[in-house]
């Protein structure tokens, strides 16, 4: 008698690196995103963007030209999308598979290279990366192109000339102007551009937020003053980042050296005088958030002098009265508004710095306090910081980073409190 044998069919186990898939929400589910590199050094943070994509649900496949596959192994985009990464084109037709009518739901190019930018602007398809565009762009799927290159590239009329011919036809998101370099997008500001082109709408969008940044001066004469050293980097880039979220930002701003973000109203300050006399005439109206980041003094000249003081005498001395702490006030002007102050210290133990925090939080009726120690290892390298979010019942921390990533982290921690 003959035995039946009855082979089991095994399924074929999923990449590893697909364990991440949705770890971090699902608004990408079911997105399919081919993700372009160009030859930039660049290209390295094209992995962390292929593995934040795919956090939020997406199915990221990677295309590289060939000067990519000199920087960074193929292998390595396998490795972070579990997905086999296209190189060169074959008899497979890989950039129809990828890029023809409805195969895809956007393409990003990330980094975007000069090279790669006038190629698409003039049908120019001799490599991977720029055949598949080619196709996308004809079968109109969504392309995003996030640029970097030197300054001057970028400032080149026929790369400004490519532009223009594409602004309307794809998007753009656009570099930081840094060192003298037009620097790709971070991959987090990719990731939230994309979340909003999918419909994603953050709880933050039409929040009316009304900040303070920067420092404040004190006159002791006409042309002596008093200040401190805050440049107002941190308050600039959390205005720029809740803007980027869809929040109506009003910020009241000090003599700070940062430019004050694009799409904020800014209300120009000197003094803490100034800057308390607009806080109280804005909390007239409705504000949902109030964010208490500038640097305002706490010291003001008991006597300020109508003229310069005289350099002859061999010592002078300046008495000084308590300025008002315009953080006290704002729950007795708007008492529903969700109250965020910082609070900077120096040199002290993670403990000392939260029960700082903590003491500062009941003494103004603060709903979080933000903490921070600007001392030693803060003044080495200004451009890096490492923040504490104390609430009533929790305190978070970003971990030391650069400012641009610690401002995305209390954007996120905002976000949380506010769901």
């Amino acid at each position: 008698m003959n035995k039946l044998v009855v082979k089991k069919k095994i399924k074929k186990k999923d990449h590893p690196s697909l364990d991440i898939v949705s770890s971090h929400g699902v608004e990408l589910s079911g997105k399919k995103i081919v993700l372009c590199v160009a030859g930039s050094v660049a290209a390295y943070k094209a992995i962390e963007l292929a593995r934040l994509l795919m956090r939020h649900g997406a199915d990221v496949k990677c295309v590289t030209s060939n000067a990519v596959t000199k920087l960074i192994q193929p292998e390595y985009f396998k490795w972070a999308t579990g997905n086999e990464v296209i190189t060169k084109l074959t008899g497979e037709l890989e950039h129809i598979r990828l890029a023809d009518y409805n195969q895809s739901d956007l393409i990003i190019v990330y980094p975007a290279t000069a090279n790669t930018l006038g190629k698409l602007a003039n049908g120019i398809d001799d490599t991977p990366v720029s055949t598949v565009l080619t196709v996308g762009f004809g079968s109109k799927i969504p392309i995003l192109m996030c640029l970097a290159m030197h300054a001057s590239m970028y400032e080149n009329s026929a790369v400004e000339k490519n532009i223009e011919f594409l602004k309307n036809k794809i998007e753009f998101l656009s570099p930081k102007m840094i060192e003298g370099k037009a620097k790709s997008p971070e991959p987090e500001d990719v990731l939230d551009f994309v979340l909003k082109k999918f419909g994603f709408s953050s709880v933050l969008k039409n929040k009316k937020v009304l900040m303070t940044a920067g420092p404040t001066i004190e006159y002791i004469d006409p042309v002596r003053i008093i200040t401190n050293l805050s440049s107002g980097k941190t308050g600039s880039l959390l205005a720029s980042e809740l803007i980027s979220a869809g929040a109506k930002v009003t910020l009241v701003y000090g003599p700070a050296n940062e430019e004050p973000p694009v799409g904020a109203k800014i209300i120009n300050v000197t003094t803490n005088k100034e800057m308390f006399g607009e806080i109280k005439k804005e909390l007239k109206k409705k504000y949902d958030i109030v964010i208490m980041a500038a640097a305002a003094s706490d010291y003001t000249p008991q006597n300020i002098s109508k003229s310069k003081i005289k350099s002859d005498k061999e010592s002078l001395v300046i008495r000084l009265k308590k300025a008002p702490k315009i953080i006290d006030q704002v729950k007795k002007l708007q008492k529903d508004t969700l109250l965020i102050g910082f609070k900077a210290e120096t040199n002290l133990t993670k403990n000392a710095l939260i029960k700082s925090a903590q003491k500062k939080m009941k003494d103004s009726g603060a709903d979080i306090i933000i903490a921070n120690d600007i001392g030693e290892k803060y003044q080495k390298n200004p451009n890096y910081n490492q923040v504490f979010f104390v609430d009533a019942k929790n305190i978070t921390t970003s971990g030391w980073k650069r400012k641009e990533k610690v401002v995305k982290f209390i954007r996120k921690e905002i976000e949380k409190t506010l769901k």
